[in-house]
Order: structure tokens, then C-alpha cells, then sequence
């Protein structure tokens, strides 16, 4: 097994455990006490991603577009997924590349845009039953900047890209990137796949599947249909329906079927084994900017585009401190104390973590506690 699934499962053990340490909180009115226990922040942690996806989309909101944008989805062939396993960096990275190569090449065609666009790409590796399955969720604007940057050029009638050419485009450009990577020797090859020619042979002869799909209108609807793909992992703790001995029943979504729930049983090594299919390579960027919306074209680029647009350029927002973010997820402030409703609640101890997790075993009658109650 990888290090690092192993580190991703103990992380998820230990989230918000004695294990990690923590702190104390004491109301500034009736004295009571609460704890709380450190998050293990590892990017495959369903705990640990809602403030973080908070925190992105609060960055991203000074760099939208006032226009329409689309969302299209490249998606490996199911042929491919032995080879994913295999060279996980390698084919993810060739996914992004291709991606980028097709939209900025048929932007720039002045057949259907003429101008330079931007997108941002967000990596999924999953299905609802946790089978791998690679694709890319890309938010594009509806249109671009002009070549001179003097204006901005909307895709003609509010269309995008045909899904045909797209896939075409797509399907030739990642399989150049792999027989390249294939000759330079940096190809693992699967046991059950020994013979790469005819693989070249079955992929150039399928239809590769890419989807678009009907154009966002307003800034704050693309706002919220990023955060469903930014920050997620393979399943979330509302999908678990029971544990019962060594079987575990969860929910999913079958699109085939009109979208209707159904129940899945698996053992439980089968389903640590499908979750930890998910589990990114260390270091491996998952959510990537192109064109205008780059890092680097931030401040020539996109400031261009925004001007053109009329955006109003302000001071940068400050910070929204993580209080904040979590009263605006779950309705609860934090900083109010849940006994009394009234006071504050401040530090007052900081905790360190220990390999037992003693230093935060702190009596569970203390937790709430008036001020001057016994222990």
C-alpha cells in the first residue's frame, strides 16, 4: 500500500481526536468551558473540506466575470482506467494538458472565437459507487479577450463549441501527449495490457466522451456550481447509511436512472479499497487556472478583461475570518456561548497534541460547566 494512503487513513482516524490536541474556550458571562479537538486538514478528509471550499470561493469571487460561462467535462475512456492506476501523476497530468491545449486551440480558431480565453479545471476521479473514473469539470467564460486586449469578444449567439469537435480535438491531443510519454520510457504498463499499439489502435477508434452543458448566466450562479467540484472527496458522511459487522451500506445516485437513490452493501475492504483508489498523489495540484485566468495573467489579463467589461476594480477583500464562514454554513457563530447565549467565548487554554492524546482527556463534566460548579 502507498505511504500515502496509509497517511490519509490515519489522518482520517485521528480528525478532531484527542490525538491532535486542541483548545478550550471560556465564556466571558457564565464561565462554561468547550472544547475543541484539532481537524487533521488532509485534502481527502470528508471533515476538513467545507471551510476550506469557503475560503476558496471567497478568493475566487474577485476574479469572476461579469458574463455567462459555461461547464464542460472531458472524460478518460473506460480503456484508459488500467493505464490511470498505473501512472496516476502522469495521466492526470496529461488529462489537464490536453484539456487546456483543446479549449485555448479552438478559442483562438477564428472559426469559433478569435480571442483568448480562460478556465478554471477541477479534478474528479470518482463515480457515486467510488468506481475510478477520471474526468475534468471546467468552468469557461462565455467569450474572451481580444487578441490587441482592447475588447471582449462573446462566443457568437451565446453558443460554445460543438461536442464533436471538441472530443475529436481532445481524444488526438491526449494520445499524442501518452505515445510521447510511452516512447520516452515513462509509461508503466499494466499486466493485463502488455500490447500499447493496439491500445493506441482501440482508443483512436472510440468516441470520446465530452460534455457541455447549458451556459451559467449570473456571477453568483457560477459561485455556487463551483462549489460542488472544487473541494469534494469520493464520499461524504451523509452517503454512509450503516455499519453493520463488516459491511457497509451507503447511498448513491443512479444517473442512468432518472437520478433515483438506491442502497449499496460492501465489505468493508472493498470499500476502503475503492476510497483509497481517490487518494491524489502527494503534492498533486487538482484545481488548476488557464488563459486569462492564470496566475500569471491576473494582473495584466484579467485586469484587462475586467475593464473592458466595466468591472470596478476596488480594494481586495479583507480576510473572512473562519468563524464567519462557519456561521454562514451552519447557521451557528461560534463565537457565542451555547449554554448561556449571551457572553463570548474566549481562549483560554491551547492544548498540544501527544501520541496518546492524554494532554485533551479533559473531564467530559467540565465540558459546559458554570463557573464555580465542581469539577
Amino acid at each position: 500500500m502507498p505511504v500515502r494512503h496509509l497517511r490519509a487513513m490515519r489522518a482520517i482516524e485521528i480528525c478532531r481526536t484527542a490525538e491532535l490536541g486542541g483548545h478550550v474556550d471560556e465564556c466571558d458571562q457564565c464561565g462554561a468551558l468547550r472544547i475543541s479537538y484539532d481537524s487533521c486538514r488532509n485534502r481527502h478528509c470528508p471533515k476538513c473540506q467545507s471551510l476550506a471550499k469557503e475560503r476558496w470561493l471567497e478568493e475566487r469571487k474577485k476574479d469572476l466575470l461579469p458574463t455567462h460561462h459555461f461547464h464542460v467535462v472531458f472524460t478518460l475512456p473506460a480503456t484508459l482506467r488500467p493505464w490511470a492506476r498505473w501512472n496516476e501523476r502522469l495521466v492526470y497530468d496529461l488529462l489537464f494538458k490536453a484539456a487546456a491545449q483543446t479549449l485555448a486551440t479552438l478559442a483562438g480558431d477564428p472559426k469559433y472565437l478569435d480571442a483568448q480565453t480562460g478556465f478554471i479545471a477541477v479534478l474528479h476521479t470518482w463515480t457515486q459507487t467510488l468506481i475510478d473514473h477520471p474526468h475534468l469539470h471546467c468552468i469557461v467564460p462565455a467569450g474572451g479577450l481580444s487578441r490587441d486586449g482592447q475588447r471582449w469578444v462573446p462566443w457568437r449567439k451565446g453558443l460554445f463549441i460543438p461536442v464533436k469537435v471538441l472530443s475529436q480535438l481532445f481524444r488526438g491531443i491526449f494520445l499524442d501527449y501518452l505515445k510521447r510519454a510511452y516512447d520516452l520510457g515513462r509509461l508503466k504498463i499494466p499486466d493485463q495490457e502488455p500490447d500499447f499499439k493496439a491500445l493506441l489502435g482501440r482508443l483512436y477508434r472510440e468516441a470520446w466522451v465530452v460534455h457541455c452543458k447549458a451556459s451559467l448566466r449570473r456571477p453568483e450562479d457560477v459561485i455556487n456550481y463551483l462549489a460542488r467540484y472544487t473541494h469534494r472527496v469520493a464520499i461524504s458522511n451523509d452517503r454512509l447509511v450503516s455499519l453493520v459487522g463488516n459491511r457497509i451500506t451507503l447511498r448513491w445516485r443512479d444517473r442512468a436512472r432518472g437520478n433515483k437513490m438506491r442502497l449499496m452493501t460492501l465489505e468493508a475492504d472493498e470499500f476502503i479499497r475503492r476510497f483509497l483508489l481517490h487518494v491524489l498523489p502527494g503534492g498533486f495540484v487538482k484545481i488548476r487556472y488557464y488563459g486569462i485566468l492564470s496566475h500569471r495573467n491576473r494582473r495584466t489579463k484579467l485586469a484587462q478583461s475586467k475593464q473592458v467589461l466595466g468591472v470596478v476594480c476596488g480594494d481586495p477583500p479583507e480576510p473572512v475570518p473562519w468563524q464567519e464562514l462557519f456561521y454562514r454554513l451552519t447557521g451557528i457563530d461560534p463565537r457565542v456561548c451555547p449554554r448561556c447565549g449571551r457572553g463570548r467565548m474566549l481562549l483560554r487554554k491551547i492544548v498540544l497534541s501527544t501520541p496518546e492524546g492524554n494532554s485533551m482527556r479533559i473531564s467530559a463534566n467540565r465540558f459546559l460547566t458554570p463557573r464555580g460548579s465542581p469539577p
